[in-house]
């Protein structure tokens, strides 16, 4: 059987080819309703299939957006990634997805590899600094919208939670239990990034702590972000002469880690130690006890980071300040944290 062309649609639609491209790339030109009627009529009596890889050829664009992520078999990133799948999906874009392992080298690998494939527009969730990645979106004059995270070294349009509020708003609810302070699970860098959410979760806890007049000397500890390894981490913690009353974990994935290690050393939580996290990844609520944590709204910012990445009259100008697109965060009560309620919310 011969190939339906472009042609085949707009001699049975009495129209010319170009109406028909209109019609199928939705512009640049309007069609008047009764003919797109008769292109998309035609489009289905013929079984007519666009060619893509021509239109990005003509257009040098395709029907793809690129996201890198650190490492997707993490909880967040993972429901981050569905997340902009699901928004990209609504506007008739597909998601191709690369894991940097947080390493800069892996994240320049697919900066490069996914804008030579003309991607759309790419969305970063960058653990790093990224001096290289940096200039590589400067070289290529790339579409980019920073997600989670805004490294100081990428001047582009970011959408992030407030990382720090939602971290002193948990601090400070574990504290209101009578703890006598809280230990801090940050993450594995002793001088964090600019703009890295772990940090800004440190500050956030740093600030509660010196509101309420408690020293957080010796109070925070390095932990990789996995469960796997925060569970190391806190078996030695808790099975220590100084075990803390209370912890703060970056990450939900910590905290799981941290109320495994509690259970194996059959420390009671949250009789004898409470605990919350931040993300309120979907396990959260299904940890036992269930997990007291920071909400941020991924779908909303998936929503956000998307339609930043395709449309450039909603791309914001001027300063770095007025570049950022900022959700709020709400703090989800659950019972590891000494409430007898759980999925209640601040």
């Amino acid at each position: 059987m011969a190939k339906v062309t472009r042609d085949d649609v707009a001699r049975l639609a009495g129209t010319s080819t170009a109406v028909v491209s209109y019609v199928i790339n939705n512009g640049p030109r309007p069609v008047a309703p009764a003919t797109r009627e008769r292109v998309l009529a035609a489009i289905k009596q013929l079984g007519y299939r666009p060619d893509r890889v021509a239109q990005a050829m003509a257009s040098r664009r395709t029907d793809l957006i690129g996201m890198i992520v650190p490492d997707a078999r993490q909880p967040f990133f993972a429901e981050m990634a569905h997340a902009v799948e699901q928004a990209a999906a609504e506007r008739g874009k597909m998601v191709l997805v690369g894991n940097s392992d947080y390493r800069d080298e892996r994240e320049v690998h697919y900066l490069r590899a996914f804008l030579g494939m003309r991607v759309s527009g790419l969305i970063l969730v960058s653990q790093g600094p990224s001096e290289r990645a940096a200039a590589e979106i400067e070289a290529w004059d790339a579409r980019v919208v920073l997600l989670h995270e805004r490294p100081e070294a990428i001047d582009d349009v970011a959408v992030v939670t407030d990382d720090v509020g939602g971290a002193q708003l948990a601090t400070r609810h574990l504290l209101e239990h009578g703890n006598a302070y809280v230990a801090c699970l940050g993450g594995t860098e002793e001088t964090p990034a600019v703009g890295d959410p772990v940090a800004d979760h440190v500050e956030g806890w740093r600030r509660a702590m010196h509101e309420s007049g408690r020293s957080t000397e010796g109070r925070l500890f390095q932990a990789p972000y996995n469960r796997y390894d925060a569970y190391q981490v806190a078996l030695g913690l808790l099975a220590g002469p100084d075990r803390p009353p209370a912890i703060f974990c970056a990450t939900d994935d910590q905290a799981i880690g941290v109320l495994r290690a509690a259970r194996e050393l059959r420390i009671d939580v949250p009789g004898e130690l409470a605990v919350a996290g931040f993300d309120d990844v979907k396990e959260a609520g299904l940890t036992d006890p269930p997990l007291t944590t920071v909400f941020s709204d991924r779908p909303a910012m998936a929503r956000a980071a998307v339609d930043l990445v395709l449309d450039d009259s909603l791309r914001v100008v001027g300063s770095r300040r007025e570049r950022l697109k900022q959700f709020p965060s709400a703090l989800v009560i659950r019972r590891s944290c000494g409430c007898g309620e759980p999925n209640a919310s601040e």
